[in-house]
């Protein structure tokens, strides 16, 4: 049965923001909210599974200090004393080096030009045979994963899993992809206030350069260092949410909250460059974002792809969501 989110994918009215359009989509969805009765349960949190759910939930739930291993104070010399640490090639241990102070790692040329170009091909193929389309930004393809095996593939690359999962120090699960055309021009923000997790930190994201881009085709921007700033939630700005409802400028006052964040702690921006094949892994609270477009007739292919971590609570802080999620079964693992 296709999920009100899939109907409503290029919808942009009013029932966007009514919580009960979510909770009857959630009822239609059981299977896929099911593991987080256990979770529920260990954490202390008095809810339906079927239910919104926000950060300020947690607040009396069991509280929990646990952070990814790599955000702790210690972390340094936690991943040069890991047993597989030396493992990895030279560019890979400087990279993750660079992640604990930074927050990203860059893979220069992972992919071949010959695995970009049949990505490439497949997002043409889905969007002329209408297998896909573009959602209600007109900037992205959701999900292309699910009716495309060859992105199903990439987006389970064993090699990019098997880092993710020593990042992350946890085993982590392939959640969401999205296809850009085009730049997203998106303003700056974390994914966390997208696709958050209970501990906070337990989603990771990569991006695949399918072709060059420059400062004419809105390369991506972020702030090195700024994974390390409190998580901006609902409660830190005036979402406009009430019981009933979603404020309808909940995003955009979120936004202009990130950018008073950027200007307070004087966060430099860096643009990011990308080489056909490159790769990019951030941080869960990463800002970052799409610059503007200069040459409009450009275009600037990209495929975006998010993991959240087993074992975790996972939701959407902005529409206030349990994530729908649908774990293999132990033979499939």
């Amino acid at each position: 049965m296709p999920s009100l989110g899939k109907i409503f994918s290029k919808y942009t009215g009013d029932l966007r923001s009514i919580r009960l359009f979510y909770f009857i989509n959630n009822l239609l969805n059981a299977r896929k909210l099911r593991h987080n009765k256990k979770l529920y349960q260990e954490m202390g949190l008095h809810k339906s599974i079927y239910s919104s759910i926000q950060s300020k939930d947690f607040e009396k739930s069991t509280p929990t200090t646990e952070i990814p291993w790599l955000d702790r104070p210690n972390a340094r010399e936690a991943l040069l004393n890991h047993p597989d640490y030396m493992t990895f090639d030279s560019a890979t241990r400087e990279q993750l080096l660079h992640w604990i102070e930074n927050g990203y790692i860059i893979l220069k040329r992972f992919y071949a030009k010959e695995e970009t170009e049949e990505l490439n091909r497949e997002i043409e193929r889905l969007l002329a045979r209408k297998d896909a389309d573009f959602n209600f930004t007109g900037r992205k393809i959701m999900n292309g994963h699910e009716v495309s095996p060859i992105i199903d593939t990439y987006f389970r690359n064993k090699r990019i899993v098997q880092l993710l999962n020593f990042i992350m120090g946890e085993k982590v699960y392939p959640f969401q992809t999205i296809n850009f055309v085009q730049g997203s021009e998106q303003r700056a923000h974390s994914d966390s206030i997208h696709m958050t997790s209970e501990p906070k930190g337990y989603l990771v994201a990569t991006w695949v350069a399918l072709e060059d881009t420059d400062d004419q085709n809105g390369p991506l921007f972020y702030y090195p260092g700024s994974h390390k700033l409190p998580y901006i939630m609902s409660t830190d700005y005036n979402s406009g949410n009430s019981r009933w409802r979603i404020g309808k400028q909940n995003y955009k006052r979120y936004e202009d909250k990130i950018e008073e964040v950027v200007q307070q702690n004087n966060l430099k921006k860096a643009y990011f460059y990308a080489k056909q094949g490159d790769v990019l892994i951030w941080h869960a609270n990463l800002i970052h974002g799409g610059s503007p477009i200069k040459n409009e007739e450009r275009t600037r292919k990209s495929m975006v792809s998010h993991y959240f971590c087993e074992d975790v609570v996972c939701y959407h802080e902005i529409s206030q969501r349990p994530a729908l999620l649908e774990f293999p079964s132990k033979d499939e693992k």
